[in-house]
């Protein structure tokens, strides 16, 4: 009978084994403890606080600032309007 070596899933962020002690798990995806962070802050995240995106992670935070609604919400009421387009976040149409 041949070896047949065990096949570990795959990390998203780096394609390497996770093995199941360091493995996280987010958008039905496997990540290892360190690449479990936001793509934009570089925030270390948790269960709590992770959003996932086109197999990427982002903080709640970062998320909502890359793609959530443009124009509003970051002044505090509708007299503080933003006209920020989201150039620095790369997602420009």
């Amino acid at each position: 009978m041949p070896f047949v070596a065990i096949e570990h899933p795959k990390c998203v962020k780096c394609t390497k084994s996770v093995y199941a002690a360091e493995e996280r798990i987010a958008g039905g995806y496997k990540w290892h403890k360190m690449c479990f962070k936001c793509e934009l802050c570089g925030k270390f995240l948790d269960s709590t606080n992770c959003a996932e995106h086109d197999k990427e992670l982002y903080c709640k935070n970062c998320h909502g600032r890359k793609y959530g609604p443009k124009g509003y919400g970051f002044g505090g009421g509708a007299g503080c309007l933003s006209t920020d387009n989201g150039e620095h976040l790369s997602n420009v149409l």
